[in-house]
């Protein structure tokens, strides 16, 4: 039995640590899963052939959640291979991306179909489970899902909104050399900050994701101690409409018109990568939500 998900990108509007209220928006970056399954004679996983480039403790924890999930209690075996063009720990939301790919790949290979909202819930779990997320991340699950920008309590695995937004904007993205830290006291540091994470929530909250991603931006570079102010001063002056670190770094992203995006894009430093991506607008299943 063969299966095939995908998922696209996201970047952070604000980040969940410090209150557990999540922000994120889908940006058109992809990954693409494939399995394929055999009966297991015995019951239980025996063996799985992995390629080693796609091999990490979060895809077995997917393909664990999503075949105790979509088997019925059936034993398979199997092969898994992930393509991404997300680059990996920057902040990019790759490890999200990856998990809902796997999922909708054994949903798709067992003939089950799985909601956005149900494979997110289930990538969070398998992030937690793995290890590579103190919160689950359900907004960057749900944005790499379904795309559009979306407001979640991710505590609660609840989506408060989702809409389109911002579609006449691009997303200029700076991913410098080094790979953010492993999360582990992260959330209690980032909780420290609590009254600034507020403000940023509320933002959002009143509809207003510019301001709310530059509040974000701020504190995170704050507690992670990244020097990006005068770089984001400058890509204001060029003609960002906003600018801020996404997750936890060290990319940062700034938001500008289509015009001004490679204007943008050039006062970004040339040591790393620098780029342009289309936002994702909401996937057809995806029905706008306000409120919660």
């Amino acid at each position: 039995m063969r299966g095939v998900g995908s998922a696209g990108g996201a970047v952070t509007i604000v980040n969940s640590l410090s209150t557990g209220v999540g922000c994120a928006l889908g940006i058109e970056r992809s990954v693409v899963a494939e399995v394929e399954l055999e009966s297991a004679p015995s019951g239980g996983v025996s063996r799985w052939e992995i390629e080693p480039q796609s091999d990490s403790p979060l895809a077995r924890a997917a393909l664990a959640a999503g075949l105790e999930r979509f088997s019925n209690g059936s034993g398979f075996t199997g092969s898994l291979k992930v393509r991404s063009d997300i680059p990996v720990a920057k902040g990019l939301k790759s490890s999200s991306a990856v998990s809902v790919a796997i999922l909708r790949a054994v949903a798709d290979a067992l003939g089950r179909r799985v909601t956005e909202t149900e494979v997110s819930r289930l990538s969070a779990d398998a992030s937690t489970a793995a290890g590579v997320s103190a919160t689950g991340a359900f907004d960057d699950a749900l944005a790499c899902a379904g795309g559009g920008l979306v407001l979640t309590d991710n505590d609660r695995r609840h989506a408060m909104r989702r809409v389109d937004w911002a579609h006449s904007l691009r997303a200029v993205v700076w991913v410098p050399e080094p790979v953010h830290p492993p999360f582990a006291g992260y959330r209690e540091r980032f909780a420290a900050f609590r009254s600034e994470g507020d403000l940023a929530v509320s933002a959002a909250r009143s509809g207003d994701y510019s301001t709310a991603m530059g509040l974000n931006g701020a504190l995170v570079e704050r507690v992670m101690g990244y020097d990006y102010s005068s770089l984001r001063g400058r890509l204001l002056d060029a003609g960002a409409v906003t600018t801020g670190v996404t997750g936890m770094g060290p990319a940062l992203v700034a938001l500008a018109s289509e015009r001004l995006a490679e204007r943008v894009r050039s006062v970004m430093p040339e040591a790393g990568t620098r780029w342009v991506a289309d936002l994702r607008p909401l996937s057809p299943e995806s029905q706008p939500e306000e409120g919660g």
